[in-house]
């Protein structure tokens, strides 16, 4: 059985590689994209299993935007997204899935223990180990 694919998105590179190689020894494939436009850009090619995508990076809605987008294309809209964030700290809103403004599956507040991120992973995509 093939290795379960991942796409972190996140222009945090000590965070992506940090949790790419503790996410690579639990037996999944990790890909990664340091922004929402080069995540739109892979995204087809790789066709992960799961994201894990960060809300501030080229701008401070980077993340919002690439959730809708994924939502609205026919190839992607059913992907497992897990949205990691430090915008709760530093605005006053408080942000959790939604339908239409944040189309994802889990909202986890940055930052996020590896062993938490990777068991939220696991419970939406068990690895293929």
């Amino acid at each position: 059985m093939a290795q379960k694919k991942l796409l972190l998105v996140d222009d945090d590179a000590e965070f992506v590689e940090l949790n790419r190689i503790m996410l690579e020894q639990k037996g999944y494939e990790v890909f990664t994209a340091c922004s929402g436009a080069e995540c739109r850009k892979k995204i087809l090619d790789i066709m992960p299993d799961l994201i894990v995508l960060d809300v501030m990076m080229e701008t401070e809605q980077a993340g919002f935007e690439v959730a809708r987008w994924l939502r609205e294309q026919e190839a992607t809209r059913n992907i497992p997204i897990i949205m990691l964030t430090a915008v709760n700290q530093e605005y006053p809103f408080h942000f959790g899935p939604d339908e239409v403004w944040l189309p994802v599956d889990e909202f986890l507040e940055k930052p996020v223990d590896s062993e938490r991120l990777a068991a939220e992973i696991t419970q939406k995509l068990p690895p293929c180990k």
